[in-house]
């Protein structure tokens, strides 16, 4: 009820002095509500105003769809799904310890939201012993739910109960032999054990993050000294939302990133120096020139590198570096890394390849030594390399040009006022980019690249570029490079490589120009599947991700390349 049952049920958690460790509440709603809804929901009670004033901190751009909300310093995860009833039940991977179901009568007309088939839907989100507490006009579904495997106590539990408005308690018990979970992962949890990551990028320190705060030893290994030295150590990013007419999947994805990002960056940052919420403005220079400007004000530049750091320095992991793993193996329930020499590295439970590119070539280095293992590549999208220039100065630099006080986007991007001290330069920064080449193409020279950068920010912004021109003719530009890792259908590559064959391998790659929109949203996909946890978007979405996932056949994938974090 507008948020009601959320509250009062995080507030029993906090009293709770035998409580789990985590809370998580899947709450499913056929329609938004406003946060003056769940403020009125909370009523006088101080308790619960409390809960709801960290609640209004993220109730900010929801749609149909998934939205989480990490709350109560991360011990309390709200999952909020709006949608058809039906459509978001088929939609979950997780089963409930206790389920509220609300059977009140929707009113003449309207359409039951509880029948058969929504009951049937519920039975598949739960296990044997799943609580049920019913409220409303509960022998409308009565039969439905029985039918499915859900049982009643037959007295009610109070004499304030009756079958016209009271509550309801039962359990999932139903009188057949469950089969197994649908989902490879769906309801198990795996054991909190060791780790490997291989890559010590967003991609890696973000599923690093995730398993060690659920109780994983971790140990992160890279090829070179420190974290962030690939595509990673972009200078400052943009955390921008894509926008799509009809949604796609990359807009869904992102949409649910950024979220998730903004989080971690408000937790484990310091705003104004490694990130801003600025906003960001969002500019159709191609195409229909008459399309308007899009204002996204949950948008936000980052510096990724402070963010792998700030993931990395949490208890429960380890760092490592100059570590290059060439080659795979599984002893019995381990996992094994060597090097080149064949020495180990490391050894784990299970093993994380979140390295780019360098993932598809370890596993097949891997294959070529060790047969057991095979890379898949008629399965597996084709991971590819593309490179990325971006141009910058301080602003004392360019004294007569008017930069805009929000970066702006559209083909390529502008960031400004960034705070900036790197043993050269010390100031505020502009930064200017990004070119983007295929890495097996001949390399274009730095100043062709710097030229393509200074176009753009005409493209962007006529006057600022005009502005720039002689700094940029005069050289006095400076330069970051870096190289991507993208996929043919622009998404990221999350899940196992096979379960069934090489149990505990897994991969997290691809981010292309995204890893500050998309690297929190595939840990958090990947830690849920190993916890048994509620996941952070629709299974549907999910599995457009998974690894092995056929290239021709992803929904609504997005085919353009974009430049918000690179």
């Amino acid at each position: 009820e507008r948020g009601l049952n959320f509250l009062e049920t995080w507030q029993a958690w906090r009293e709770d002095p035998q409580r789990p460790q985590r809370l998580h509440y899947v709450g499913l709603s056929h329609a938004l509500h406003n946060i003056d809804a769940v403020w009125a929901s909370a009523g006088s009670c101080p308790q619960l105003l409390v809960l709801a004033r960290e609640l209004t901190a993220q109730w900010f751009e929801l749609q149909p769809g998934f939205h989480r909300f990490t709350l109560d310093r991360g011990q309390v995860v709200l999952t909020l799904c709006v949608g058809e009833l039906i459509s978001l039940l088929r939609e979950q991977s997780f089963l409930a310890d206790h389920v509220f179901l609300d059977a009140s009568n929707p009113g003449v007309g309207a359409t039951p939201p509880w029948n058969r088939w929504s009951a049937k839907a519920l039975a598949r989100c739960c296990r044997r012993g799943t609580g049920l507490t019913a409220t409303g006009n509960v022998e409308l579904v009565r039969a439905d739910l029985a039918q499915c495997g859900f049982e009643f106590q037959h007295t009610p539990i109070d004499s304030t109960e009756s079958p016209e408005s009271g509550l309801f308690h039962g359990q999932f018990n139903p009188r057949w032999i469950l089969r197994a979970p649908g989902e490879v992962s769906q309801g198990r949890a795996h054991q909190t054990g060791t780790c490997v990551v291989v890559g010590a990028g967003l991609a890696g320190a973000s599923v690093a993050s995730a398993l060690a705060r659920r109780g994983w030893q971790v140990q992160v290994l890279d090829r070179a000294a420190e974290p962030a030295a690939g595509a990673s150590g972009l200078p400052v990013g943009l955390m921008v939302p894509h926008v799509s007419v009809d949604d796609c999947a990359l807009s869904r994805l992102s949409r649910a990133g950024v979220r998730l990002t903004l989080h971690e960056a408000r937790t484990l940052l310091r705003s104004g120096d490694d990130w801003a919420p600025s906003g960001t403005l969002e500019r159709c220079v191609d195409g229909d020139s008459h399309q308007p400007d899009i204002w996204h004000a949950q948008a936000a530049w980052l510096k990724p590198g402070q963010l792998v750091r700030a993931w990395l320095a949490q208890p429960g992991i380890t760092f490592r570096g100059s570590a290059q793993v060439a080659f795979l193996r599984r002893s019995g329930e381990q996992w094994t890394l060597l090097d080149d020499q064949e020495q180990v590295l490391a050894s784990a439970d299970r093993i994380v390849l979140a390295n780019a590119c360098g993932a598809q070539e370890l596993l097949q280095s891997t294959h070529a030594s060790h047969p057991f293992i095979k890379p898949q590549r008629h399965q597996l999208p084709a991971l590819r390399e593309v490179r990325g220039q971006v141009s910058w100065a301080l602003h004392a630099q360019t004294p007569d040009a008017a930069f805009p006080p929000h970066p702006v986007n559209g083909a390529g991007s502008v960031i400004s006022g960034v705070p900036w001290h790197d043993g050269v330069h010390s100031g505020r920064a502009w930064f200017a980019g990004a070119t983007y080449q295929s890495n097996d193409q001949p390399e274009i020279p730095i100043d062709l690249n710097h030229a393509a950068n200074l176009a753009r920010v005409k493209r962007l912004l006529p006057d600022l570029g005009r502005a720039m021109t002689q700094l940029f003719t005069e050289g006095r530009v400076n330069t970051w490079k870096g190289t991507r890792c993208v996929t043919p259908d622009r998404l990221p590559v999350v899940g196992p490589l096979n379960e069934a064959v090489h149990p505990g391998l897994w991969l997290c790659c691809g981010m292309g120009s995204r890893g500050l929109s998309f690297s929190v949203l595939c840990a958090e996909l990947l830690a849920a599947q190993w916890s048994g946890e509620p996941w952070v978007i629709e299974a549907r979405l999910a599995r457009s991700l998974l690894a092995l996932r056929s290239t021709l056949a992803v929904p609504g994938a997005a085919l353009e390349h974009t430049e918000a974090d690179l």
